[in-house]
């Protein structure tokens, strides 16, 4: 039986991950399906908003991994998924699920999937996305201000009590997992061209397969 091909890109907050994953599904369109780590957060609708702006959210506990790994498997297998939907200005999920069609390849992103041992074991390619801390500073800065309606304070609070201290201890060691280091994050154009010459090559493949 066919499976389609995973490919996990990582890396810590602003890195540069997600341009990555953005400007290869731009470039595939409807051959790649996308899917970022950020959708599967718990949801922990029994705390007031209040407690859940202190949690934690860069831990691995912080994430469904189990609901993620699942979703991922069968998509693997061509089965499509309702895939969860989070709000980062109420910091829970949302009662929406969004259908996801398989594809010759999946793309996921996110902080810490090379840190879990059984989602990591079932990505074909893993890429980490490597870039300085003070870049990934003022990327999460100005996203966090102008996308999820943070003020300044509570973003440096945030990163210097969670974000940097997690960064250090799991996403950091995740790296040796990697199958590829991309270094200056998203917009490495000859790392790019090559993850595109690799995923043209799988989808040819297929294409010589299916004939």
């Amino acid at each position: 039986m066919k499976h389609a091909v995973l490919i996990g890109i990582a890396g810590g907050t602003g890195s540069g991950k997600t341009t990555l994953a953005k400007r290869l599904k731009t470039t595939f369109g409807d051959d790649v399906v996308l899917l970022c780590q950020d959708f599967y957060y718990n949801s922990f609708d029994h705390l007031s908003y209040e407690e859940r702006k202190l949690l934690n959210f860069d831990h691995p506990g912080a994430f469904d991994s189990k609901l993620l790994i699942e979703q991922l498997k069968q998509l693997k297998r061509f089965e499509s998924v309702e895939r969860p939907t989070y709000s980062f200005v109420e910091y829970r999920r949302l009662d929406e699920t969004v259908r996801e069609e398989p594809k010759r390849v999946i793309i996921l992103e996110g902080i810490l999937i090379f840190e879990n041992p059984e989602l990591a074991d079932i990505m074909d390619i893993k890429v980490f996305v490597d870039t300085d801390a003070d870049i990934r500073l003022a990327r999460r800065l100005m996203r966090d201000i102008h996308e999820r309606g943070r003020n300044l304070d509570s973003v440096i609070n945030q990163y210097l009590n969670t974000v940097k201290p997690m960064h250090e201890a799991f996403i950091e060691p995740s790296k040796k997992n990697a199958d590829v280091i991309i270094p200056e994050g998203g917009m490495n154009n000859v790392a790019f061209s090559m993850l595109v010459d690799r995923i043209n090559n799988i989808i040819c493949n297929w294409e010589k397969q299916a004939e």
